[in-house]
């Protein structure tokens, strides 16, 4: 009786292999510009002004740590810091505070006008900012807020509402109703529900949000620069464009390489740490 040996079954082909090969070649340029740039800035900010013309391009011969305590003292990146750190902390507080009860409203409760507040939500992401800078400045000095911490923070809520409401109304509306209904028949108020049953279920889009809000209050200059002149309230924008105009003159170019670095680190250590949580927020709308 003979037998009779059945072929292996043949492989499947791979689909789209020169797509991928593309892709992932421009995915790696892309990459590779965007991180030597960072690299040669932190690698710069250890030389001495010598090396930076010198050998722009060389490793340093010997770290100069002096260049960031001389940019922190000297150059007072301490105090932009610090005011820094304020106005994001507070904005960023209360966009998040604001724009999750907003959102929470707009997507749960149906009222007389709720679309048309949701679309001046969503208009006012396309409103250019320099069109409002005249007006704002005016409201901002009538109001006494002119030159001071907390103006600026009311002004980068005000700024930062219309995104935060848009991203966060659509992702209120992909989380389960039966949850919210059951902490109602157990007697708890719609205050109550929305702080302790919604709010924590929307932690991912609460952390994506604050991410893109963080970037862009961090790295906001058009706003401090015309409703922040006094220069004791600058923040790290401001001072690195000061400290950028005052060393072109003295050539300290090396103190001026250690305070763009320390604006930098922030920003990059907030997405590092919270990367997950960004693309579990902005993933979790087409998961449900």
């Amino acid at each position: 009786m003979k037998t009779t040996d059945t072929p292996a079954p043949a492989k499947p082909k791979k689909q789209g292999g020169a797509l991928n090969v593309f892709s992932h070649g421009i995915l790696v340029i892309w990459a590779i510009m965007v991180v030597l740039p960072l690299l040669w800035a932190v690698m710069t900010s250890f030389k001495d002004d010598a090396s930076i013309f010198g050998s722009p391009w060389s490793l340093p011969d010997t770290l100069h740590f002096d260049n960031w305590s001389r940019a922190w003292t000297q150059a007072h990146m301490s105090d932009y810091f610090l005011n820094t750190v304020l106005v994001v902390g507070g904005s960023l507080i209360g966009t998040l505070v604001l724009g999750s009860m907003a959102a929470y409203v707009l997507a749960r409760f149906d009222f007389p006008g709720n679309r048309f507040v949701y679309f001046l939500f969503v208009g006012g992401m396309s409103f250019p900012i320099m069109l409002a800078l005249v007006p704002l400045f005016y409201v901002v000095d009538n109001m006494g807020l002119l030159n001071t911490i907390h103006g600026l923070i009311l002004v980068y809520i005000a700024y930062s509402l219309p995104f935060t409401v848009f991203f966060l109304t659509a992702f209120f509306r992909t989380l389960p109703t039966s949850v919210a209904e059951a902490a109602f028949v157990d007697g708890a108020s719609h205050t109550r529900t929305f702080f302790q049953v919604m709010l924590p279920m929307a932690k991912p889009g609460l952390i994506s949000v604050g991410i893109f809000n963080f970037l862009g209050q961090w790295n906001q200059y058009m706003l401090p620069t015309v409703l922040n002149t006094d220069p004791d309230k600058h923040v790290l924008t401001q001072g690195l464009v000061q400290l950028a105009v005052s060393q072109g003159y003295k050539g300290d170019w090396s103190g001026l390489f250690a305070g763009l670095v320390m604006a930098m680190l922030p920003v990059l250590a907030a997405y590092v740490l919270f990367q997950r949580q960004v693309v579990q927020g902005l993933t979790a709308g087409a998961l449900k």
